[in-house]
């Protein structure tokens, strides 16, 4: 059995670590699945999801500013649409996460939590979440 879901993300700033690990929840929730694995997938190019720690907001925010700094904006980039920056640090990233399902629930760590990290924003981005059990 599988439940397939479209989230819709609206990001506020040109980069943002989104905190979706409720909207992830409630669509595990509503798949009616006990035991399996949520898929998380970004369509986008310039965009990523990950797990990292929940219980500090402190920690998405330095992960915007490492990826900042390593990706410097003001690089002479061959890419021409003025986004290569965003390219590269999607790149690092991930496009897709694996969360196990356990009796309902995402089956994550205790102090984790899944976050969408917006590299060329503000925009509305979508989220695929697949369920299966």
């Amino acid at each position: 059995m599988a439940h397939q879901t479209e989230l819709n993300i609206h990001t506020t700033r040109k980069h943002e670590c989104v905190d979706v690990t409720e909207l992830i929840s409630r669509t595990v929730s509503d798949s009616g699945i006990k035991t399996g694995v949520c898929v998380i997938f970004v369509p986008h190019t310039t965009a990523a999801v990950i797990a990292n720690e929940h219980f500090d907001p402190n920690v998405a925010h330095d992960i915007i500013n490492a990826l900042d700094e390593l990706v410097p904006t003001n690089k002479q980039w061959r890419h021409p649409e003025d986004n290569a920056p965003a390219h590269v640090k999607a790149a690092l990233m991930t496009g897709s996460l694996s969360v196990p399902v356990t009796e309902g629930q995402l089956a994550t760590g205790r102090w984790q939590g899944i976050y969408f990290l917006e590299f060329d924003g503000p925009r509305t981005r979508k989220l695929s979440v697949t369920v299966v059990g």
